[in-house]
């Protein structure tokens, strides 16, 4: 077995089979493995951790320092020897499978293409197929990749100026954004809270209106039930209007025959005067007057009640006037235009003879009076002219078997 503190003579591949520790590379590997290997806050921890006190060195004093310790075993480089195992056991594990140095140059040269040299440095310089030659080609390897790594961080650098520069004024644009958003937030929260009270206020009008139509509908019906037989007293209302107006139509009537009868009189009194005149003459009339043609007999429908359907509105009084001058009570419907189909057939039902004037009533008031008076057996004279001469000839009919 080789000396663990014996370095390999130049140009001498090792023989034995155990790795080297750190003590035991040269001088000119301790610097880059130190610098490399270990970032420097790790390397004050373990130092500061090794001399049990707080450094108030700079690092490049603390740096140099522990490459002058690991020249020589000590407890730093047997802090730094455990420290450098732990971190990068992997490397060192993936390493062990070289059986050459050809086969340790190929992983190291992998790991410098990769990028990944700290560990691949450390597993490289230990292995026990490790000569001087490569020990030293991974110096000169390492130290281009330093320089090729300050290049990098210079450029980083200048990418994280540029992108420093780009968030500041990212930042200022969204704090701009922010307080624009801010404002939108601000006038929307404000504009909703009005929709919302103008929607409360809305609803509070419905439900007063509401509550206004519900008294007013128990009002109405209150009324209603505190005057009993409201409808029958509208419909004697209705009744005496039509009273009223039929009494002045019999007035008008009554002035216009007291004025004919009038007339009449002074006429037949000018005429007495002019016979007697004649008669104190001597004159005789040149012929006899023709006698007055026999007057149509009147008709007569004592105690009886006449329902006229249908017919104008304006030849009510009319109609009226010629059936109670029979000596019948007069009844009238609409025939469905007004009057509601309840009172037609309460109307067919008190009536002893129905006159249907069928050019002046809804379909439904001609079936419906029809189908009664087929199933009462009650008379029913059909009137297709609405007129008061159609109306006498239909009452003359009437009469006439009676």
């Amino acid at each position: 077995m080789c000396d663990k503190h014996a370095a390999f003579p130049e140009n001498v591949e090792p023989q034995c089979s155990r790795r080297r520790r750190v003590w035991e590379l040269s001088q000119n590997s301790h610097c880059p493995l130190v610098g490399v290997a270990l970032p420097l806050q790790a390397l004050r921890r373990l130092v500061e951790r090794v001399t049990g006190g707080r450094l108030l060195h700079d690092d490049y004093d603390i740096h140099v320092g522990a490459v002058s310790e690991c020249a020589l075993r000590n407890p730093l480089s047997e802090a730094i020897q455990k420290e450098l195992e732990r971190r990068y056991a992997a490397e060192v594990s993936r390493f062990r499978a070289a059986k050459s140095e050809e086969a340790v140059a190929r992983l190291w040269a992998a790991a410098v293409a990769a990028g990944n040299v700290p560990g691949a440095f450390w597993a490289g310089l230990t292995h026990p197929r490790c000569t001087p030659g490569l020990e030293q080609r991974m110096c000169r390897d390492i130290h281009m990749v330093q320089h090729q790594a300050g290049a990098c961080v210079r450029a980083d650098m200048e990418k994280y100026k540029a992108a420093m520069a780009e968030n500041g004024r990212l930042a200022r644009e969204l704090s701009r954004l922010q307080v624009r958003c801010q404002a939108l937030q601000e006038e929307k929260a404000a504009q909703a809270e009005r929709h919302e009270r103008q929607s409360m206020a809305a609803r509070a009008a419905t439900i007063a209106k509401d509550t206004d139509i519900h008294n007013l509908r128990c009002e109405l019906a209150q009324l209603q039930a505190s005057v009993p037989e409201l409808e029958a007293r509208t419909r004697l209302a209705n009744r005496v209007a039509q009273l009223e107006s039929r009494e002045q139509a019999l007035r008008a009537q009554l002035a216009a025959l007291k004025e004919e009868r009038d007339a009449a009189l002074a006429a037949g009194a000018a005429g007495a005067a002019g016979v007697a005149q004649a008669a104190a003459g001597g004159a005789m009339p040149a012929r006899p007057a023709t006698p007055p043609e026999p007057a149509e007999a009147p008709v007569r429908l004592f105690n009886r009640s006449v329902l006229c359907v249908g017919g104008r509105s304006g030849s009510v009084p009319v109609y009226r006037n010629a059936i109670e001058r029979a000596g019948a009570q007069f009844a009238h419907h609409d025939g469905g235009l007004e009057d509601s189909a309840g009172q037609l057939d309460a109307s067919l039902a008190a009536a002893d003879l129905v006159i249907c004037q069928t050019g002046c009533i809804s379909h439904h008031a001609y079936w419906r009076v029809k189908d009664h008076c087929k199933r009462t057996g009650k008379r029913c004279i059909f009137i297709d002219n609405p007129s008061v001469s159609s109306l006498v000839r239909g009452l003359q009919d009437a009469a006439a078997p009676a």
